[in-house]
């Protein structure tokens, strides 16, 4: 694909060409390749991870790492202190014991404090691998299987080569630097040598986006709204954790009333039940808009990826929420290619025919009435609360 066809859509993003950017669908794609790359690592393996389970998936993973510092790898794993609370007395004991270091982001230390800045949390899913490879994306680091009587859970990933290593190499280091610091850990300090730039390895440009609450705050939520805003066929968006404020609803909106097909998939089960209804809260107006939403429903929906236009893609970490948008450490790839777009959107596709049921206007219309005052009630406590805890600001008042 020439890059210029999607000028209007990758506008003002810092892109880097020359990559080899593969999508890996769930864990079930993901976990063989995340673990190949740190069996063959020869030098060092950064981890960062919001949520470390403790079955057989984490297993495999903690196996991985542990062989690696036993060839000499310097394995560093980064785990938020609130998703992976357990990680340090189970798995981490096992990498540090072997000669691996561990470190937790925010570590919860009265869990029944309201404190606001519980929750700023890590979020972010990335591995780096010698600085020659990266992942990044939705999936933690537990069993898609992990939820008796459900199908897998559905996520993506993405494998990165190429100069955009780099980049994530980076960010990983700086964060590993930065929870050092605060810790005050007396460790060795990483060396700071800068990586040499990777030869092209492929032909996709994108970029890497973060969020975080010094620079980049809203970094990832304004690549989006630039994407819809040059939207000109059809946006395609898998979410979550769906809690979009003021304007990013009427992004959406304004794109469908300009003849964009806007179609949205998010999570048909129910795992956290405030912001389910929430979420649902929203569908009357968004149906209203012309945006037209699905449901997933062979097990919980962990995605967090978009296609505008078959040109413009993002996989990564962050929901669509004021959590995700406006609090946690997040990371995207993006990617302004049309070969990955159309791949990724083709899996959507599927997923929505396969897995996945349409809500309509007469589906809502037919809801109980309790449903109903459900779902406008848990709106408005997520409101409440986000007031209360003074985040979302202006995007949440209407």
């Amino acid at each position: 694909m020439s890059l210029d066809r999607s000028l209007d859509h990758c506008a003002g993003l810092a892109l880097l060409p020359g990559n080899d950017i593969e999508l890996l669908e769930s864990g079930a794609e993901y976990f063989p390749a995340l673990i190949a790359a740190i069996d063959r690592a020869r030098r060092e393996v950064h981890l960062e991870t919001y949520i470390y389970a403790a079955d057989a998936t984490a297993r495999a993973v903690t196996d991985a790492l542990v062989r690696a510092v036993r060839r000499g790898v310097k394995v560093r794993v980064l785990v938020d202190g609130f998703g992976a609370r357990e990680f340090p007395r189970r798995h981490g004991e096992e990498i540090v014991a072997a000669g691996g270091e561990i470190a937790v982001y925010r570590p919860e230390v009265a869990r029944l404090a309201l404190r606001r800045n519980r929750l700023r949390r890590l979020h972010r899913k990335l591995a780096v691998i010698d600085g020659e490879i990266a992942f990044v994306g939705g999936i933690n680091i537990i069993d898609d299987l992990d939820t008796p009587g459900l199908g897998p859970r559905y996520d993506y990933a993405v494998k990165v080569r190429g100069p955009l290593v780099v980049a994530i190499h980076r960010h990983v280091q700086k964060l590993w630097r930065l929870v050092g610091w605060v810790s005050l850990r007396r460790r060795q300090p990483l060396p700071r040598t800068a990586l040499k730039q990777p030869a092209a390895l492929g032909t996709m440009a994108a970029t890497f986006v973060v969020r975080d609450n010094l620079r980049h705050r809203r970094d990832i939520e304004e690549a989006y709204l630039a994407a819809l805003a040059a939207a000109k066929k059809e946006v395609w968006i898998a979410n979550a954790y769906f809690l979009p404020g003021l304007r990013f609803r009427h992004a959406l909106i304004h794109a469908a009333q300009r003849g964009v097909a806007v179609n949205v998939l998010l999570q048909g089960r129910v795992e956290y039940a405030l912001l389910h209804y929430a979420t649902q809260g929203l569908y009357r107006h968004l149906l209203a808009g012309g945006v037209r939403i699905w449901e997933y429903q062979s097990g919980f929906l962990h995605a967090k990826v978009a296609v505008v236009d078959e040109l413009w893609a993002t996989v990564g970490s962050s929901n669509i929420d004021p959590f995700s948008l406006l609090l946690a450490r997040e990371a995207n790839v993006i990617v302004c290619n049309q070969h990955f777009a159309r791949r990724l959107k083709s899996s959507l596709l599927r997923a929505i025919a396969n897995d996945a049921v349409e809500i309509t206007h007469s589906a809502l219309a037919a809801s109980p009435w309790w449903k109903r005052a459900l779902r406008w009630a848990a709106y408005g406590l997520v409101r409440v609360l986000l007031g209360i805890t003074r985040y979302g600001g202006e995007d949440y008042r209407e």
